[in-house]
């Protein structure tokens, strides 16, 4: 292992002898078979397998709901219907299978979007961390199913905590948000898990910006581009 950040995470396909030098790497499953998972696990880095609890990417189901996610197209989902329910466990179930060491629980913020499904979406994320060999369960911010969630979760990621994308480039939060989520991020520690910062920055002044500041808050800080493409 090198002095890589303790997490990657990669959306892209290939680049296995890079991905070796994390501890852990956040994949797509269907971009990587057994062999490829088998070598990262064999040089000490545990892949997690990307889940999506809250939004379907797929083909029209009886389970979507007919809003979509303006910046990434997927269809919202009735978290609560039993179809899609056996379908991200079956995903689980899968990944598991393949030979992923853990899950990457995304779209869990749905207290911003159709917050009636969080007890479902509660219910859920327990399901996928009784899945055998589940490993370690990261979490994408999901603070709505505090302190519930942390009971459930090796560790919870703050997406875009200090610098985001926009249509314009890279750019830090503006302060009154920067103040909000400084809020809750103060309050992550109590729940004992590994806490990650995951921010979007195309310049050093940027990037250094983000890490001091997850650094201040007790969060290992990884920074990337929006497409997640960066090794």
């Amino acid at each position: 292992m090198s002095d890589a950040p303790p997490i990657v995470f990669y959306y892209g396909t290939g680049r296995v002898a890079e991905l070796a030098d994390y501890p852990r790497a956040v994949l797509q499953p269907e971009f990587y078979r057994p062999p490829e998972l088998h070598r990262l696990r064999a040089a000490g880095t545990e892949p997690l397998a990307y889940l999506s609890l809250s939004e379907d990417q797929g083909p029209p189901a009886p389970w979507q709901r007919a809003e979509r996610n303006p910046d990434w197209g997927g269809a919202f989902v009735h978290v609560g219907h039993p179809g899609w329910r056996e379908h991200v466990l079956g995903q689980a179930r899968d990944a598991v299978d393949a030979g992923f060491a853990g899950l990457f629980l995304d779209t869990l913020n749905v207290e911003l979007t159709f917050p009636e499904d969080l007890p479902a979406l509660m219910e859920l994320v327990a399901a996928i961390r009784a899945v055998p060999g589940s490993g370690y369960v990261l979490a994408n911010r999901g603070f709505g199913l505090l302190p519930e969630l942390a009971g459930h979760v090796d560790g919870i990621l703050f997406e875009s905590f200090s610098a985001r994308w926009t249509a314009d480039g890279y750019a830090p939060w503006p302060p009154d948000i920067l103040e909000g989520h400084a809020r809750v991020a103060e309050e992550l520690p109590r729940y004992g898990v590994d806490l990650y910062a995951l921010d979007y920055a195309d310049s050093p002044g940027l990037a250094d910006f983000a890490r001091r500041r997850a650094a201040l808050f007790g969060m290992q800080c990884v920074i990337s581009d929006r497409a997640l493409s960066l090794v």
